[in-house]
């Protein structure tokens, strides 16, 4: 068996980098950023927190909203770069706990006073309890497509539009639910035929939330690019967002000897395959939430198997280990780094 591709970047240990950089200043620049937040001192405080956060990547997000338990939150986000999400994530875990005064989360967090808000846009009030949604769920798709009216929209150009509706959906559903739940977004300067209030895209969301609580995998076909038969399992729905630390892609590429005509697995190679797997996911529930198995595509006489893990844990040793069971041919094994899964795009929901 031979190990192919470039070699997978691990990320930085949380003890050491920019990251413990970043929470060694904190503890000791929180004195005065404190004072700063009693001040109302705006502008002091993004002067001393900026550079900070740029120091772990230029393109995070911060901001300091209200906190669930505690009196603010730090919210360092993506903002919705699937690239940054594991960074931002890791930053989170490594924070202190939280107390009375901050709590540190890695995206935009639900508002429960949202639509109690007044935002400046533009120049303009946007008063959340004024937007009305048009919601529409497309068939056979877990993802909810929202049409967006707000009074104040005919005074705004497109861009406006958008980053106040963006901003909005944070506030109400949350970051992560936004990246969840919402598919196309659309602000409209007339209101929507079937327009409701803001207040119902909560519900809206849990209801279409509870069709995939359980685990569900959908079988699709298709072609390889030089005309072959596809067959795909993938999860479903298969989303980044749900497993943000897992941003190291294994492929474990399994050649089998018995095929149809079409190239697909039959006979005992079928049953070799189902074993493997069987073996597989016993070495994936050993790791404890920490990989999983994402999809798998067979064609042209041979499965690939599209793993995602944490790359702190050993789950790359373990898919090595056991890919070298594998009887039928030779075994290949690929490990990259892949935080936005764009191995796997043409499957992610």
């Amino acid at each position: 068996m031979r190990l192919f591709g470039r070699r997978a970047d691990v990320p930085e240990s949380e003890s050491e980098g920019p990251i413990a950089g970043f929470w060694s200043w904190w503890a000791e620049a929180r004195p005065e950023l404190d004072a700063m937040v009693d001040a109302d001192q705006a502008d002091a405080l993004a002067e001393r927190i900026t550079p900070a956060v740029a120091a772990l990547h230029p393109s995070l997000v911060w901001e300091i909203a209200p906190g669930r338990t505690a009196k603010q939150a730090l919210v360092v986000t993506a903002a919705g770069d699937a690239e940054l999400r594991p960074l931002a994530h890791r930053w989170a875990r490594a924070a202190p706990p939280a107390d009375a005064r901050w709590e540190f989360h890695p995206s935009r967090q639900a508002n429960p006073e949202a639509l109690e808000l007044t935002l400046d846009v533009g120049g303009y009030d946007f008063d959340l309890d004024q937007l009305s949604l048009g919601l529409h769920v497309p068939r056979g798709t877990p993802r909810l497509d929202v049409v967006a009216y707000h009074p104040i929209f005919t005074l705004l150009d497109e861009d406006t539009r958008m980053e106040a509706t963006l901003l909005a959906l944070d506030w109400l559903l949350g970051e992560d639910d936004v990246a969840r739940w919402i598919g196309e977004i659309t602000p409209a300067a007339f209101p929507p035929i079937d327009a409701v209030a803001a207040a119902h895209l909560s519900a809206v969301v849990a209801d279409l939330a509870s069709g995939y609580q359980d685990e569900q995998w959908a079988l699709l076909e298709g072609q390889t690019g030089s005309g072959a038969k596809l067959v795909a399992t993938a999860r479903f729905p298969l989303r980044p967002v749900d497993h943000p630390l897992l941003d190291q892609h294994i492929a474990i590429a399994l050649p089998y000897e018995h095929a149809t005509e079409d190239g697909l697995p039959a006979g005992p190679s079928l049953d070799s395959l189902r074993a493997f797997e069987d073996r597989l996911a016993e070495t994936l529930a050993g790791l404890g939430g920490s990989a999983l198995l994402a999809a798998h595509i067979s064609a042209e006489s041979r499965r690939v198997l599209h793993l995602y893990a944490d790359p702190a844990t050993d789950a790359a040793a373990r898919a090595h280990d056991l890919a070298a069971t594998w009887k039928e041919g030779t075994p290949q094994v690929n490990v990259t780094t892949d935080p936005a899964w764009s191995a796997v795009a043409p499957f992610l929901d």
